[in-house]
Formats: C-alpha cells, sequence, structure tokens
C-alpha cells in the first residue's frame, strides 16, 4: 500500500468495483479497500438482477449465476396468481446470481484493470483540509495508516460513514427502512425458472415475500416489510410461519437479517473531493429494495467522472456536479418514481391488492407490450391507481417518443 492515490474507493461491493475498475481503465492510480476478509460475504439480498443491464458492465459466466429465469409469478392475499414474462418483472428478474462469487469477480476485474485491492481494511476517517477530502485514514492488520488522494468514493454500504464524515446527512429513518430476514433452503420443489412474490399484509406488511431459485432445487426465500408498518412479529417471525404454511419441506441451511433503504435518494451525494455510489447514495429501488444495478452504474458515471476530475486538475464539487446531475437524470428518476409507486402500494388493503391481481389474471404477458400492460391495469383500476397517473402519462409519452425518434 502507497501513501497516495489518484483515487481511493472505499466498499468492494458491486458499486464499489464498477466505479474501481472504470477509473482504472481510465489511467487512474486506485486502491479499493473492503473491511471485511471475504468481498461478497455475508450475502445482504434476494440476489436476482436483470439481464440486459448486467451485460452492460460484465459477461455472464455460468460460475456466479445460479438461475436463468424466464419470468415471475405474482400471488395476491387471495392466492391469485398473474405470471409475467421476464421483461415485464422488474429489474431484479433475470439471473440470480451467486454473490459470494460474483461480487469476488468483479473485483477481480477491477485489480485485472489495475487497481490494488486490499481487504480486512477498515476506513476510520476521512483526510479533509481547506472543506476538502484529500484522503482516508484506515486500519489494516491493526495498525493505522493515512493515505491520501484526490477523490474519495463512498461504496460503503447503508451503515456508509464515509458521507456522514463528509457533512453529509446519511441517516434512515426506522420507517423508511425495510427490515428483512432471508433463508436459503435446499429442497425447495419450486419451479426454477421463475421467481415469486407473495403479497398481503398479513404475511408480509407493507412488503412481500419472495422466492428466487438458486438452482440444485435450491432457493432463497425471505421477507421484507416496512418498518413503520412492524407489529409484534419480527420478519424472521412471519418468514417461519410462511414456510410452515408453504413450504414445510425444505431444509434451511443459511441465514441473512438486515435492512435495505426504500426512502428514495438523499440530498446530495458530492463533496468537494468525494462521490458517494449504491446504497451509501440511497440509490437502491424504494420498491424492491434492490440495488446491484443501480449501483453498478452509478459506480461507473462516478469512475468516468473521478477520471474527468483529475485531468481537469478540479475535484471540487464545480466539477463533481455532473456526476450528481448524470445519475438523478437516470437512476434517481426511476427511484423517485418507485418511491411514488410505494408509497400508494402501502396504503393497499388484501381486497385491493386481490382486485388488482384479479383484473390481470386471464392477461397473456407473452404477446403485450409494457405499455398495454400498464393501460389494461390503469383502465381497471383507475380510483385505486389514481395518484400514479403522472406516472402513467410520463410512460406513455417517452414511450410514443421513442417510437418516433426509432422511425
Amino acid at each position: 500500500m502507497k501513501d497516495h492515490y489518484d483515487v481511493i474507493v472505499v466498499g468492494a461491493g458491486p458499486g464499489g468495483s464498477i466505479a474501481a475498475k472504470t477509473a482504472a481503465k481510465e489511467g487512474l492510480d486506485v486502491l479499493m479497500i473492503e473491511k471485511r476478509q471475504e468481498i461478497g460475504d455475508p450475502i445482504r439480498c434476494a440476489e436476482g438482477v436483470g439481464k440486459f443491464h448486467l451485460k452492460q458492465h460484465i459477461e455472464p459466466d455460468p460460475r456466479w449465476i445460479c438461475a436463468d429465469v424466464k419470468g415471475s409469478c405474482i400471488i395476491s392475499p387471495d392466492g391469485t396468481k398473474v405470471k409475467m414474462a421476464e421483461e415485464m418483472s422488474g429489474g431484479e428478474v433475470g439471473y440470480v446470481l451467486e454473490r459470494k462469487i460474483f461480487d469476488r469477480a468483479l473485483a477481480n476485474e477491477s485489480a485485472l484493470a489495475g487497481a490494488e485491492v486490499m481487504v480486512k481494511t477498515r476506513a476510520t476517517d476521512l483526510i479533509i483540509e481547506n472543506d476538502t477530502v484529500c484522503g482516508i485514514k484506515l486500519m489494516h492488520l491493526g495498525k493505522m495508516h493515512e493515505v491520501r488522494s484526490k477523490i474519495v468514493i463512498g461504496a460503503d454500504g447503508m451503515e456508509s460513514k464515509v458521507g456522514r464524515w463528509a457533512g453529509i446527512e446519511t441517516a434512515v429513518k426506522p420507517s423508511d427502512m425495510e427490515t428483512c430476514a432471508q433463508y436459503l433452503v435446499s429442497n425447495a420443489n419450486i419451479d426454477q425458472e421463475f421467481c415469486y412474490f407473495y403479497l398481503g399484509n398479513e404475511i408480509a406488511p407493507a412488503g412481500y415475500v419472495w422466492m428466487f431459485p438458486k438452482g440444485g432445487n435450491k432457493a432463497n426465500v425471505g421477507i421484507g416489510i416496512l418498518g413503520s408498518k412492524s407489529g409484534e412479529d419480527r420478519p424472521i417471525d412471519l418468514l417461519n410461519a410462511f414456510m410452515e404454511k408453504n413450504m414445510p419441506d425444505a431444509k434451511i441451511i443459511e441465514m441473512v437479517i438486515g435492512g435495505v433503504p426504500v426512502c428514495g435518494t438523499i440530498d446530495r451525494t458530492i463533496a468537494n473531493g468525494l462521490m458517494l455510489v449504491g446504497d451509501a447514495a440511497r440509490q437502491s429501488d424504494p420498491i424492491t429494495g434492490g440495488g446491484i444495478i443501480n449501483a453498478m452504474d452509478a459506480g461507473k458515471i462516478a469512475g468516468e467522472i473521478a477520471a474527468k476530475a483529475i485531468r481537469n486538475g478540479d475535484c471540487s464539487t464545480d466539477t463533481l456536479q455532473e456526476y450528481e446531475e448524470l445519475w438523478r437524470k437516470t437512476i434517481g428518476k426511476e427511484i423517485n418514481n418507485s418511491l411514488i409507486v410505494k408509497e400508494t402500494f402501502v396504503k393497499f388493503t388484501d381486497e385491493d391488492l386481490n382486485s388488482l391481481a384479479y383484473s390481470l389474471k386471464d392477461i397473456n404477458f407473452t404477446s403485450m407490450s409494457l405499455l398495454d400492460l400498464l393501460k389494461a391495469l390503469f383502465k381497471a383500476n383507475k380510483k385505486l391507481l389514481w395518484d400514479l397517473r403522472g406516472i402513467f402519462k410520463d410512460f406513455i409519452k417517452n414511450d410514443v417518443d421513442f417510437k418516433y425518434k426509432a422511425e
């Protein structure tokens, strides 16, 4: 480890690794640190990603793909099933990953691009001079070090301290958290080509239960419930009740418990000499809690802007503002729309959810575009979905504009 780099990336998750890889490929001297001794462990998500967006960052590898999913099945409280093709199933349906291998593959790509990767290395503070982040203080193998840089990229997850040290408000209220529990189970006995989502305020208040296939008759089975809706039953208790009723023969072989921010974005993600990406920037989807692709997209933007700022000799917020603007125009817009949908969804009763599912149960999703689906859904449920009319209008306008430009 040297005492100076162009860029230091704190956190070796998907966002951090893509940021490090991108900056290194731009010719920058990059250090990426990870506080844990093993990258990708422990698992903290259902491990689902959309294929198209993943392929923008890395070539799919069978070593870290557990299941190639063809679609999703949504089950309403009364048991009504709605099967949807992969293209309509959202950003978390496509591949189910083995994150322990996937995250290490991403870190390996950053190392091959030229970044230096150090595990069991924990950031303890930022070096700040003249209101500018100039590096980090870190602990590695019990010894303290000060390492300077032109830019620090904070990719240290939901519990991020990097942003807070730079004066950015990153705290999340419990009511804006989705508290989650997940089992990896064998003997799952589910169709390995579909992801399953169970809705209902009895099984998952203001949330859902998921089943994601992992190959070999295994599955990730988890639950996420909104903090503001949490009652006496803990997520793990609700998950156990679901398992007893729906998967009595499944065998639990791993467990993970955690939280996901579903509050939308924070006010700013930059400071002089600093950018935040991924969960540290609250870039996860407020509906699903998924954030792998968003983090990777933001990491790529951050790496590119870091190279541009360093080449221009200006790492102040004047230059880094471009990162802020770029990710908010793309990732941020989707998050804002998802937040509106989430705030509508949490008001629904089980009867409302049943009504939505029933209006879709006979639709052939293999021959329908997403625009057609949205029109049919809104037409049948105008009263329930009235708060979402602005999103429907924007989607229709963007779809028409896209077709017009393509022609």
